[in-house]
C-alpha cells in the first residue's frame, strides 16, 4: 500500500501563479472576462449558424464544430485556474487531474485535425468551385468531422494512459496552470522515453501532418487567387480564407511548440506563457476573427434581428 501511495499521489498541487500573489485578484478578473467572452462569442457563432438557413453550408458546419471545441477545451482548465487564483488550497485530485488531461488533449487534438478539414473545404471552394457542391456533400462533412473527433479521442487516450502509468514518488507539485503532459513528465521520477517518443511520433500525425496539409492547401489557394483578374474577386476569395489562416498560425504555432519537441528542451517558466496563448487567448479570438471579418455572419445577425423584432402595433383613429 505504501508503494502505491508513492506512485499515485491522492492529489496534485497546482503552483500556477503562486509567485504572483499580489496580482492574483487582477488576473482573476482578466481570466473571468476572457472566459465570458469566449463562451459568449462561441455560443453566438453556434446560434447564428443554426438559426440562419443561409449559413447551413460546409464552411459554417465546420465553424460550428470549431466553436463547440473552443467552448469545451477552454472549460476544462480556465474555471479551475480562476478558482485557484482566489483560494488558498490550489490542488486537484488525482482522478480530476486524469480527467482534465484527457479532456484537454482530446479537444486540442480534435481542433488540430478540424482546422485541416476546414482548409480542405476552402481549397475545394476556391480552387475547384464548380465541383464544390458535389465534393463537399453533407455525408463527407460529417465523416470529416467524425474523423477529427475520433482522432482526437484516440490521441488523448494513448497519452493519458502513458502519462499516468508513470511513478511520481511523492512529488505532487505541478509548476503549471493545469494538468498537462509536459509538466507531468517533468514531475515524474520514472523513465519517460516512451512518452517522449509517443509525443513526437503521434505529434507528427496530429500536429505536423495537418499543418503541412494546410500550408499546401493555401499555396494552391493563393496561387488560384492571384490568377483571378478582378481585384474585387481576389479580395472576396482572400477574405474567406484570411480568418482561418490567422487562427491556424496562432493555434498550430503554440500547440506544436508545446508538444512536438524533446522534454529536455522544456522550460516551464516560459512554456506557461505559451500555454495561456493557445488555451485561453486563442479560443476567445476565434469568434472575434471569424465574425468581424465575415460579411455572411453580419448579414445573418441582421436577418435574425429582423425576424425577432416585435411587430409595430398601429391603431386607426
Amino acid at each position: 500500500m505504501e508503494g502505491k501511495n508513492q506512485t499515485a499521489p491522492s492529489e496534485f498541487i497546482i503552483l500556477g501563479f503562486s509567485n504572483l500573489s499580489e496580482l492574483q485578484p487582477f488576473l482573476f478578473i482578466i481570466f473571468l472576462l476572457t472566459y465570458v467572452c469566449t463562451l459568449g462569442g462561441n455560443v453566438f457563432i453556434i446560434f447564428v449558424t443554426m438559426a440562419d438557413s443561409h449559413l447551413h453550408t460546409p464552411m459554417y458546419y465546420f465553424l460550428g464544430n470549431l466553436a463547440f471545441l473552443d467552448i469545451c477545451y477552454t472549460t476544462t482548465n480556465v474555471p479551475q485556474m480562476m478558482i485557484h487564483l482566489l483560494s488558498e488550497k490550489k490542488s486537484i485530485s488525482y482522478g480530476g487531474c486524469v480527467a482534465q488531461l484527457f479532456a484537454f488533449i482530446f479537444f486540442v487534438g480534435s481542433e488540430c485535425l478540424l482546422l485541416a478539414a476546414m482548409a480542405y473545404d476552402r481549397y475545394i471552394a476556391i480552387c475547384k468551385p464548380l465541383r464544390y457542391s458535389v465534393v463537399m456533400r453533407k455525408e463527407l462533412c460529417r465523416q470529416l468531422s467524425a474523423s477529427c473527433w475520433t482522432g482526437g479521442f484516440l490521441n488523448s487516450l494513448v497519452h493519458t494512459i502513458l502519462t499516468f502509468r508513470l511513478p511520481f514518488c511523492g512529488n505532487n507539485q505541478i509548476n503549471y496552470f493545469f494538468c498537462d503532459i509536459p509538466p507531468l513528465l517533468i514531475l515524474s521520477c520514472g523513465d519517460t522515453s516512451i512518452n517522449e517518443l509517443a509525443l513526437l511520433s503521434i505529434g507528427v500525425f496530429i500536429g505536423w501532418t495537418p499543418f503541412l496539409c494546410i500550408v499546401l492547401s493555401y499555396l494552391y489557394i493563393i496561387s488560384t487567387i492571384l490568377r483571378i483578374r478582378s481585384s474585387e474577386g481576389r479580395h472576396k476569395a482572400f477574405s474567406t480564407c484570411a480568418s482561418h489562416l490567422l487562427i491556424v498560425l496562432l493555434y498550430y504555432g503554440s500547440a506544436i511548440f508545446t508538444y512536438v519537441r524533446p522534454i529536455s528542451s522544456y522550460s516551464l517558466e516560459k512554456d506557461r506563457l505559451i500555454s495561456v496563448l493557445y488555451s485561453v487567448v486563442t479560443p476567445m479570438l476565434n469568434p472575434v476573427i471569424y465574425t468581424l471579418r465575415n460579411k455572411d455572419n453580419k448579414e445573418a445577425v441582421k436577418t435574425i434581428g429582423r425576424k425577432w423584432q416585435p411587430p409595430v402595433l398601429s391603431y386607426d383613429l
